[in-house]
């Protein structure tokens, strides 16, 4: 089979997961093919000859923009691919932008069946996120997408907002929802947002992302600080969990990652004199999880529509319970009171409540993580997640 995506490294959360899926796949005997972007950053694959040149997002020549929109070199490599690899089913992912959806046509010329991941809301959004201007917007309504031109959706820019406009009308027309076989939200409320808007019904599955709990050793002490991590992004809710953690000086907040809002959360921080709030920069490997498994519990605040944040599978494959938002997917996740709490995004003092409670009940941390890594090593492993992926496959193989 021919998994495909923007890169064959992780630069970002599709990444991890085509990258996981494929390994997992060739875990289970099946013949997996990759297909991205040339990048220097690339995992080795002796594949990579059959992978186009990619856009420059960063510094974008005039090549990078006409790419952005349909790339013939995609097109192109992707016949080759197919013409050398005989493969009998392509998984897509994130492949717009960058491959483009020029590679659509020669699956079908070629009656190779389409399975696509959604992780992002790009069939419904220009812009991929339901965001606007620092709010949810879902103004566009999964096929009006003009209507983001005037509230500059992409960056507060007119001429990048026209792009991704362009991009979607193109993708639209070269068939992004009708040639695509069957997709996998990873989210009920994603399923059911692209159902609402007519997109795709009655060939959307849910299959939530999976984590290997086995893989990691758990924590199991009380832990001694709330702990979120992630990009740094005012969406994400953090000046929501800095006021909340603000009041709560006998449970410590340390926040790792990087984004925007970083230097104006730490002002903020400073300007209220709150000493037991740290900034821990970006983390990765060992470091990260030492971080995690060191934490009472992780938070993820977040003010728009998370699907199925890694963060939270990975807390509780540690044996971590985890706070989150009741917004988007996060709910899905989390069983409250349970393997965590859920609170209404933006309410300062229910969160703050739920913070109070873990630093007069340290006890609890760990009843809950136990509950919360037995979850994810039943619902959520390697071997669900492949049972359920595979039931996709042979669906789509025999209709």
């Amino acid at each position: 089979m021919l998994n495909v995506g923007h890169h064959y490294f992780v630069g970002g959360g599709s990444d991890r997961y085509m990258l996981a899926l494929g390994a997992l796949l060739k875990s289970r005997g099946h013949a997996v093919v990759p297909f991205a972007t040339a990048h220097e950053r690339n995992e080795p694959t002796p594949w990579a000859d059959y992978f186009p040149a990619g856009v420059n997002p960063s510094e974008p020549r005039l090549t990078d923009a006409l790419r952005f929109l349909w790339s013939t070199e995609a097109r192109t490599a992707m016949q080759r691919v197919l013409a050398e690899a005989q493969s009998d089913l392509a998984h897509l992912h994130i492949y717009y932008g960058q491959l483009t959806a020029s590679i659509l046509g020669p699956l079908h010329e070629a009656r190779v069946p389409v399975v696509q991941s959604l992780h992002e809301y790009k069939l419904a959004c220009p812009v991929y996120s339901f965001v606007s201007n620092g709010a949810v917007c879902e103004a566009c309504a999964g096929q009006s997408f003009w209507r983001a031109l005037p509230r500059r959706c992409n960056r507060g820019s007119v001429m990048r907002t026209a792009a991704s406009i362009a991009e979607a009308y193109l993708s639209r027309w070269a068939g992004d929802v009708r040639r695509v076989d069957h997709f996998i939200a990873v989210s009920d409320f994603m399923r059911r947002k692209m159902e609402e808007y007519g997109l795709g019904a009655g060939r959307i599955t849910t299959v939530h992302n999976f984590v290997d709990a086995k893989a990691v050793e758990p924590a199991t002490d009380t832990g001694s600080y709330a702990f979120y991590f992630g990009r740094l992004e005012r969406l994400k809710g953090l000046f929501t969990l800095i006021e909340a953690a603000g009041a709560v000086p006998a449970l410590p907040l340390w926040i790792a990652g990087e984004g925007k809002a970083r230097s104006e959360l730490e002002a903020e921080v400073q300007r209220q004199g709150w000493s037991h709030i740290r900034f821990l920069g970006f983390q990765r490997g060992q470091a990260l999880e030492d971080l995690i498994r060191g934490a009472r519990c992780t938070v993820l605040p977040a003010e728009w529509y998370e699907n199925c944040p890694m963060s939270i599978l990975e807390a509780l494959a540690y044996a971590r319970p985890v706070v989150g938002s009741r917004i988007g997917g996060i709910p899905e996740l989390i069983e409250d009171g349970v393997d965590g709490y859920l609170f209404e995004p933006g309410n300062i003092e229910e969160l703050r409540a739920i913070l109070r409670g873990f630093s007069s009940e340290p006890e609890q941390t760990v009843e809950m993580g136990r509950a919360g890594r037995a979850k994810v090593k039943q619902r959520f492993s390697p071997d669900a997640h492949y049972a359920q992926i595979r039931a996709v496959y042979d669906q789509v193989l025999h209709t």
